[in-house]
């Protein structure tokens, strides 16, 4: 079965409901991003902040502490097994897009690697490693970046006459 370009072949009534669903999972996105923005100020020495506590440090407007083990594996394991159903499922939409080959293989395959990075290296970075907040600062940029992209290839294929026989 040839899959690429499957897109632009799909039944109206698939093409809706891939649409709606793209458009439903990026409000919940972005809308963790916001939260990840709001509690980690977005920087690594915030990132470090929200799971290492502040409570050592002088003149600060909110006091956190450490997060337990509980809660470390709870947000962790939860995450983990979140973001791998989204980004498999928002692969499996990739896959039918009409994309050069390498850019598709990277969309489908990146946010995994960046998932294992950013909350493996939340889980390191909370057992002491400290310099992993930056890779949990990059990883995350580059796995919402990837997401960005796709969704908006998806949106733009499925509302777009393919430019040639398909």
């Amino acid at each position: 079965m040839q899959l690429d370009g499957l897109i632009y072949r799909a039944p109206k009534e698939i093409k809706v409901l891939i649409g709606a669903f793209i458009i439903v999972l990026s409000v919940g996105f972005y809308t963790g991003l916001l939260f990840v923005k709001e509690t980690s100020s977005a920087n690594p020495n915030g990132i470090e902040e929200q799971y290492l506590g502040n409570e050592n440090q002088e003149h600060i407007q909110v006091m956190k502490f450490k997060k337990s083990d509980r809660e470390m594996l709870t947000m962790i394991h939860g995450h983990i097994l979140s973001m791998s159903i989204i980004f498999f499922l928002v692969g499996l939409i990739v896959s039918i897009t009409r994309l050069p080959i390498k850019l598709k293989l990277f969309l489908l395959i990146e946010p995994f690697v960046s998932v294992v990075l950013t909350f493996g290296g939340i889980y390191l970075l909370w057992k002491g490693i400290l310099w992993m907040k930056y890779v949990i600062m990059f990883s995350g940029t580059l796995m919402s970046l990837t997401y960005t992209i796709s969704a908006v290839l998806i949106i733009k294929q499925l509302f777009k006459k393919p430019s040639n026989n398909v």
